[in-house]
């Protein structure tokens, strides 16, 4: 099991990253909307893994898989998935684009104004941008909340490959 854990969460986690630092060119270019698009269908793409991984441990195991094996196989895999993609987006955050956190907090507003917000909204809008900046700003905030953007969507996905690739012995 460790070895189809260790694989698969790596493969996933690395997925995860190179799709988001494919991210990258658009943020810099303040398209954030289209960054958030592919940075969100990232997750759930590399999250499409963790079923490759759960069958491959069925099919190691002789065929066999219970709801709650596979269910922790497909955890584990999320866990690494997540840490590396954590990971990943510290090393963005703090030393490749240090400006991120501004440049999302301008995005925030201008999709507000763009939105027709009115100005309270908009000030709003700008206050909750300042709060998750400052979150953002400190490793270990950062940390927790970029591995909860992951974590929850592995989860799910583990639950379903899980219910859908159990399968009792003959």
């Amino acid at each position: 099991m460790k070895n189809t854990v260790l694989a698969f969460g790596l493969l996933s986690g690395a997925l995860a990253v190179a799709m988001m630092l494919a991210t990258l060119p658009f943020i810099r270019s303040m398209e954030l909307g289209t960054s958030d698009l592919i940075g969100y269908s990232s997750i759930a793409i590399s999250a499409l893994v963790l079923f490759f991984g759960i069958r491959s441990h069925r099919e190691r195991a002789g065929g066999q898989l219970t709801f709650g094996r596979g269910l922790g196989v497909g955890i584990l895999i999320t866990l690494i998935s997540s840490a590396c993609y954590m990971a990943a987006f510290q090393v963005v955050y703090f030393k490749a684009m240090p400006d991120f956190g501004e440049k999302f907090s301008a995005c925030m507003v201008e999709r507000a104004r763009a939105g027709g917000a009115t100005e309270r909204e908009i000030d709003e809008t700008a206050a909750t941008a300042a709060a998750l900046k400052r979150l953002y700003d400190r490793p270990a905030t950062n940390a927790a909340l970029t591995f909860a953007t992951t974590f929850p969507v592995g989860l799910v996905m583990s639950v379903f490959a899980a219910a859908v690739l159990r399968r009792k012995g003959n």
